[in-house]
């Protein structure tokens, strides 16, 4: 099913023929149901973690069983030294996190003189650990990441302006030391289930968490029905530059200056008087790329309607499961309490009728809805569905509290489809969470499947919803003259990508091509479902990689 189309929204249209299949689009994906290398596997969990590149945290993952991980060591000139907005690659990195700033904290050993400023930094231009610096046990700043800015980040597969494009500009080409991560540590500790490397897998569409989440579950970017386009403030179109830019940076000023907007729809295909032409070459319409809040309940307290996305009737993966008798949930940490599921397994607020009792509620939050200070609204993907609105038997049935998934886990009563997302605290967002906390977390869940009555029949899939704006050195398909399944929304930079089974004979690394889309169509080729849109139909699945390490 197909995006309604709107006028404005013409020359945005990607998917119904433009697709670009200039890899192995031709490969066999005409999987029997319960045969081929995922006929063992009756539970599929999905864990969506948050914000990190590959080279960011996987970049040092060292060689498993003698294969070697694309991490930083194959990182070449090319497509690590960051360059300024007129190509000058810098000598420095500016830093803007009081961690890492010079003169103070740090000492100064390096001058910059490539931009109209000098600017002192204790870094040159090359990626750097974040750990001497700032503990593994606290947060960074967050860094931006976003539609437009990813692509002129990634400048067409040259992967270096990801510090220009920034607003925490150095900070982007920071890494973790992968072997010190809780997760590195128990996929290494003795009777750990053995594990694959996915080290060749990018995040589905450009941009943050929540387009991306909407990928995973749709492999398409929602369109806003009736968005306004007169230039008012209701008006959620961005405004971008000649260089596809809608926002200035301490290391990027926009050659229209304060006209650029950074808004959460694309850019208008038709902008009213007052507003820029919009550039041929980037994607215009109605689109909701960057973050917006739901029509439906829980949503960020205080949202004016206008600014809350109209509810989507597009096909889900989770329509999909449902028609075919297909059990399934949506797990996510702190929902009872957002939405008001009093007394649910996830409720921590009283029952008192009046107030929210858990400390951790969100400011201004309204009884029953008693969301946790750092849930995230956004990134609870069905929420935007009507099909899926309050009151509605789907939605009690499949949206349901990261508690249920534990005990489901522990007790061996899995779904054949478990999405999991963990609360903010738990996620490992930069800004809000840290690599550590979360990282655990992340350990904990896997344990409990793995700890567990199914775990003989279950494949866990991890994966990072986006960059969360650092760099790494990969290109993605289509760019750069890189082959690979591709269209105007992506995909985007390379993330961190597990698999986890104690079904697999061995550990190993796999090279193969894949993106976000790749887990929908892993999980429809196993259950024999229809394929969501051209790009999910096209992708490898993960049975690919699977089969390296199945006995025949």
């Amino acid at each position: 099913m197909s995006s309604p189309i709107t006028p404005c929204a013409k020359t945005a249209l990607v998917f119904l023929g433009s697709l670009s299949l200039t890899a192995s689009a031709t490969a066999d994906h005409d999987i029997e149901y319960g045969k081929g290398p995922l006929h063992w596997a009756k539970h599929i969990v999905v864990i969506y973690m948050e914000n990190h590149s590959f080279d960011n945290l996987y970049g040092t993952w060292e060689p498993i069983n003698g294969a070697k991980v694309n991490g930083l060591s194959n990182a070449d000139a090319a497509h690590t030294n960051q360059i300024g907005q007129f190509d000058a690659p810098y000598n420095c990195l500016l830093q803007n996190d009081p961690h890492l700033t010079s003169p103070s904290p740090l000492a100064t050993n390096c001058q910059d003189r490539t931009t109209d400023t000098l600017f002192n930094s204790a870094f040159t231009n090359q990626p750097f650990q974040i750990t001497p610096y700032i503990p593994v046990e606290s947060p960074t700043r967050d860094l931006v990441h976003r539609f437009y800015q990813e692509q002129y980040q990634i400048n067409d597969g040259r992967q270096n302006r990801y510090v220009t494009g920034s607003d925490a500009v150095g900070l982007s080409m920071g890494y973790y030391d992968t072997t010190t991560l809780p997760i590195y540590k128990y996929l290494h500790s003795k009777h750990a289930p053995n594990y694959i490397v996915l080290d060749n897998f990018f995040q589905g569409t450009f941009g943050g968490s929540f387009l991306n989440h909407q990928w995973l579950i749709t492999a398409r970017a929602p369109l806003f029905i009736g968005a306004v386009n007169d230039g008012t403030s209701n008006d959620l179109h961005s405004v971008v530059d000649a260089n596809g830019m809608p926002n200035n940076y301490p290391l990027y000023k926009s050659p229209i200056g304060v006209l650029v907007k950074d808004a959460t729809l694309t850019a208008s295909c038709n902008p009213p008087a007052g507003r820029p032409a919009t550039p041929s070459n980037v994607v215009c319409g109605d689109y909701a790329i960057n973050t917006i809040q739901p029509k439906a309940q829980p949503y960020a307290p205080g949202t004016a309607a206008a600014k809350q996305l109209p509810p989507l009737t597009t096909l889900t993966i989770g329509d999909l499961l449902t028609q075919a008798n297909i059990d399934w949930a949506w797990y996510s940490g702190g929902w009872d309490n957002a939405a008001g599921n009093v007394n649910g397994p996830g409720w921590t607020n009283g029952n008192n009728g009046v107030s929210c009792t858990d400390p951790n509620v969100i400011a201004d939050a309204s009884y029953p809805y008693c969301a946790d200070k750092l849930f995230q609204f956004h990134h609870q993907a069905f929420n935007y569905y009507a099909a899926y609105a309050p009151g509605t038997k789907a939605r009690a049935r499949h949206l349901r509290d990261e508690e249920e998934f534990i005990q489901a886990a522990k007790k061996g009563k899995l779904k054949a489809i478990s999405f999991v997302k963990p609360l903010g605290e738990e996620n490992e967002h930069p800004g809000y969470a840290t690599v550590s906390e979360g990282s655990q977390h992340l350990v904990d869940l896997i344990k409990a499947v793995e700890d567990g009555p199914n775990a003989e029949h279950t494949l866990i899939i991890v994966t990072y919803d986006e960059f969360g704006g650092s760099w790494d050195h990969v290109p993605p398909p289509g760019q750069g003259g890189v082959a690979g399944i591709h269209d105007r929304f992506g995909p985007g930079t390379r993330v961190p990508a597990l698999l986890v089974s104690k079904r697999f004979k061995n550990s190993t690394v796999d090279h193969t091509q894949y993106d976000t889309s790749s887990i929908l169509a892993t999980i429809e080729r196993r259950f024999g479902l229809k394929s969501l849109g051209e790009r999910d139909n096209a992708v490898e699945d993960l049975s690919k990689a699977v089969g390296t390490v199945i006995p025949k």
